[in-house]
């Protein structure tokens, strides 16, 4: 299998223009079928994939084992390396993943608004698939089955096109959704992998491969997701980081508090929800930031601190302007005080990325200034910034979170990968 991937890339080399021309036309072929294809045969061909996934997971892993080899010596940050890693467990969690989405209402037909006019007309509004949905990613194998389950319950094709560092699991986990198309009868190039790491094919997915692609969704790193924006000709889904804040009101529980902080933090630095920022409200200095800065070291986390943070804790590192900036992906954490909620509001409005914050506090008009006055995709009260995931909103898999203002926002599942369309019933009305 391995040896087959690395075939595959060489005979493309040459020709990446063509190949991804053949991609586009066999994507939108594909999409018109999926369009009208049952509910029946959606759901056959996820279950066939979930089963595909588990009887394949020896090639899964040995794939993965060949990725993590490839990478060895690059100086890359833990956080690239475990979102690269499979396990037995994490291929179980993609199989069952592919079963939850097959369980989903399907949304393609569904009438979400509906009216009468004076004049008689009967107006419906429906979801309808977007069409063709273009995904790059980056050291996350697991995008390949998400992204490919999402977009066929949605009634859209899909053109995957992962990271080098991914190649091989990315390859193997395709094989696995085609067999599950192949079980249903839907065209296998309904979810296609780009097979070349060349990067003119991310050019070429960019340029929308001659109107094909309706919808570009990235997943990776700032790079990539600024060069998506920048250079993309379709409309796109992205965040272009994850930069998110907690806020600690004086009226907060100090246990409720560090519980929250260390997991939001330190339960997994590399994902896009983790923490980045700490706010602590002047008020609860005395009492709140040190045992909070002490349970976030006694996990190994990084401290940078404003000043007046330095001299509560002097464990702390000085924090600078570029801080309050960076995601950082990894146990580090900037941490300051501010005054109150309007103090915490500031500050976020200032640097946030308008990805996820939370507000930890018992006052009830903190939480309502907190909720009215931020404008980030996802804001939680009393709970940690890691549950920004689609899986944990209730929607299964995701395919990415939006903190774009049209279209889709926050987690982007199977709803949020249809458009609408009207559907206008008469008996005989011309216009006056």
């Amino acid at each position: 299998m391995l040896d087959k991937v690395a075939l595959d890339r060489d005979n493309v080399a040459g020709d990446v223009a063509a190949v991804m021309d053949g991609l586009g036309r066999n994507a939108k072929a594909a999409g018109h079928v999926l369009a009208t294809a049952s509910t029946e045969a959606k759901n056959a061909a996820l279950n066939g994939m979930a089963d595909a996934i588990l009887a394949a997971q020896d090639e899964i892993l040995a794939a993965n084992a060949a990725d993590l080899k490839n990478i060895e010596g690059k100086g890359l940050l833990p956080s690239f390396i475990d979102r690269l890693t499979l396990t037995e467990k994490s291929i179980a969690g993609m199989a069952e993943a592919l079963r939850e989405i097959a369980e989903f209402k399907d949304p393609v037909g569904e009438v979400i608004a509906e009216w009468d006019r004076p004049n008689g007309l009967h107006i419906e509004r429906a979801r309808t698939p977007l069409g063709v949905i273009g995904v790059i990613y980056e050291s996350r194998p697991n995008v390949t089955a998400d992204a490919g389950a999402l977009c066929l319950k949605a009634g859209n094709a899909v053109i995957l096109r992962g990271g080098s560092d991914s190649a091989y699991s990315s390859k193997a986990i395709h094989d696995c959704l085609v067999a599950g198309l192949r079980v249903a009868g839907l065209p296998e190039h309904a979810i296609q992998i780009v097979p070349t790491t060349d990067r003119a094919a991310v050019g070429a997915m960019l340029s929308g491969l001659n109107g094909a692609i309706d919808v570009i969704v990235p997943r990776g790193g700032k790079s990539l997701v600024a060069r998506v924006q920048n250079e993309a000709r379709v409309p796109v889904f992205a965040h272009l980081e994850g930069l998110c804040h907690i806020y600690v009101d004086a009226s907060a529980d100090l246990d409720m508090a560090k519980k929250i902080v260390v997991n939001a933090k330190m339960r997994r630095t590399g994902v896009c929800g983790a923490a980045e920022t700490l706010l602590i409200d002047r008020a609860a200095a005395n009492t709140h930031l040190k045992p909070i800065l002490e349970a976030l070291a006694d996990t190994g986390c990084e401290v940078r601190g404003s000043a007046e943070v330095m001299m509560t804790f002097p464990a702390s590192k000085q924090a600078t302007e570029e801080d309050w900036r960076t995601e950082y992906l990894d146990a580090v954490i900037s941490v300051t005080i501010v005054d109150g909620i309007s103090g915490a509001i500031e500050h976020i409005n200032t640097y946030s990325s308008n990805h996820t914050e939370a507000v930890i506090a018992e006052d009830p008009a903190v939480v309502a200034r907190f909720f009215n006055e931020l404008d980030s995709a996802i804001l939680l009260h009393n709970a940690s910034t890691q549950f920004a995931d689609g899986g944990e909103f209730g929607m299964g898999g995701e395919i990415g979170i939006s903190t774009g203002k049209m279209h889709a926002r926050g987690p982007v599942g199977v709803e949020q990968l249809t458009s609408f369309k009207y559907r206008v019933r008469g008996t005989g009305q011309v216009r006056p």
